[in-house]
């Protein structure tokens, strides 16, 4: 019995087996379940998936867009936040601190008032009207400074040993980063840089304050033509877990492929 609910203590024990982990997660499945059963039960409220149905087409349009905004975001705010931790390492003071006051700044301040100032006066400052350009990189370089921080403390976390031995080998400055620094930095950044990817699908629920016809405003818009505010935010909710779950278990399988041994 033992062995169905305790994991080994030692490297010496087999791994957990595929039944062992089935029956584990089953059983984590089905005591949430009955949890949020018992709960709804307790609302005594009358369900009507019905008048949501209608909107079903409202709904997967408002996803789609969220999916659209949430990879270009997710490329652009990668190199972004590359582009910083990089800078941070540099010898030229004026951008060295120019990223500590942008990482500061972002990380300092909620996204909500970003949101609001960027696109309120920034960006017809600069003649940009676009909403959905605009939502696209507030996203983008809010969450590129958690991502430089992310990236800049791996790239700390290797030796100096390491670097050390690449000089005396001869190689270059890029060719150090390449082969010796960024492969050790991956795996010690690549959990933080998942749930930093999850929290920037979500954050884009907050550009549904400037127009953006994403998923979240979508819902609301449902909301308040059905009055169903159960029947609507449910879906919402499952509809960024389907964006999210794919994300945490790529990362997670892309962790075993480069994990290696110190």
């Amino acid at each position: 019995m033992k062995s169905f609910f305790f994991a080994r203590s030692s490297t010496a024990e087999p791994p957990i087996s595929r039944p062992v982990q089935t029956l584990n997660f089953a059983l984590v499945f089905l005591f949430i379940t009955l949890v949020f059963y018992f709960s709804f039960n307790q609302l005594n409220y009358h369900w009507d998936w019905s008048s949501i149905y209608k909107y079903r087409q409202k709904f997967l349009q408002g996803w789609l867009t969220t999916v659209l905004i949430s990879i270009i975001a997710l490329g652009l705010s990668a190199f972004i936040g590359l582009f910083f931790a990089l800078t941070r390492r540099t010898r030229f003071l004026p951008l060295r601190y120019f990223s500590m006051v942008y990482v500061e700044a972002v990380r300092g301040t909620p996204l909500l008032v970003q949101i609001l100032i960027v696109f309120y006066v920034v960006a017809p400052a600069f003649h940009v009207g676009d909403r959905y350009l605009v939502g696209v990189l507030i996203l983008s370089f809010f969450s590129g400074a958690y991502i430089s921080e992310v990236i800049r403390a791996g790239l700390e976390s290797v030796g100096k040993s390491q670097i050390e031995s690449a000089k005396a080998v001869g190689l270059t400055r890029a060719q150090t980063y390449r082969y010796v620094i960024f492969p050790q930095a991956l795996r010690q950044t690549l959990p933080p840089l998942a749930g930093q990817f999850v929290s920037l699908i979500k954050d884009s629920s907050l550009l549904s304050i400037i127009g953006l016809n994403e998923f979240t405003q979508n819902a609301r818009e449902v909301n308040s033509y059905t009055f169903s505010s159960l029947e609507g935010y449910i879906p919402l909710a499952v509809g960024y877990l389907i964006l999210t779950l794919p994300i945490s278990l790529w990362t997670r399988d892309l962790e075993h492929r480069v994990k290696f041994e110190t």
